[in-house]
């Protein structure tokens, strides 16, 4: 029997959260709601989601405390959901870790495919030859970055990252010394149907070279101006 994948909605509002509930059971995934912040965090220890629709404005602890709390512990990715259509919002929320960013009202169909894509992104799907994904591996002195299996580690150290940042530092360091503008990188790692602000880009940079230094031989670039690289000394 194939084990249902598991989404914790956190809504306040209880006609919203079932009406989730309601298109992700459609689908086959198993769900729980709650709706405040404090049962949040209590069914995240208990319920164990592979993911978590997280509405910003709870009573009690706010989303974004319930997104700090989790992420100081765990990767378990985190959609944001929210009446707030502010840049600022959108780019607070992914500071603090979370792996996407939908406006409400949503469209039930969107919500499904983003749902999947996050999960595809952080739960890779496992192929019966592995010789099939050998190009999805990087490596460069003192780090190594496997788009196959979600890793990547400095210095023989794993650095835990959520799959967005993973797919960035994989994308750019794919193509050391290439120069990519934030549009192109928005384009290639949260896709067409992502509607964001290329600030989205900057906050997934600055956490990125929060977890991994300089190295002598290569580092995280920025060409002012233009966007970024992944440049090899």
């Amino acid at each position: 029997m194939v084990t249902k994948q598991k989404i914790l909605i956190v809504d306040d509002d209880e006609n919203i959260a079932e009406l989730i509930s309601l298109y992700l059971t459609k689908e086959c995934f198993d769900t729980m709601m709650v709706h405040d912040g404090e049962d949040a965090l209590t069914a995240f220890d208990s319920y164990h989601p592979n993911l978590i629709l997280l509405d910003l404005m709870l009573p009690g602890i706010d989303g974004y405390q319930v997104c700090r709390e989790i992420r100081a512990k765990s990767n378990t990715p985190i959609i944001m959901l929210s009446a707030k259509g502010e840049v600022f919002d959108k780019v607070l929320g992914l500071e603090l870790g979370a792996d996407d960013y939908m406006l409400k009202p949503f469209d039930s169909k969107e919500l499904v495919a983003r749902v999947r894509a996050v999960l595809r992104r952080y739960h890779p799907t496992k192929t019966e030859n592995p010789s099939v994904d050998k190009g999805k591996y990087v490596s460069y002195p003192g780090i190594e970055i496997s788009l196959t299996n979600y890793t990547v580690t400095v210095d023989r150290i794993p650095v835990d990252m959520p799959p967005k940042e993973l797919e960035l530092l994989y994308f750019l360091a794919s193509s050391p010394n290439q120069v990519f503008t934030r549009e192109q990188l928005l384009d290639q790692i949260w896709g067409y149907e992502y509607v964001g602000d290329t600030r989205t880009v900057d906050v997934h940079i600055k956490r990125l070279r929060e977890k991994i230094k300089d190295h002598p031989t290569w580092n995280l670039g920025t060409v002012w101006g233009i966007g970024y690289k992944f440049e090899v000394k």
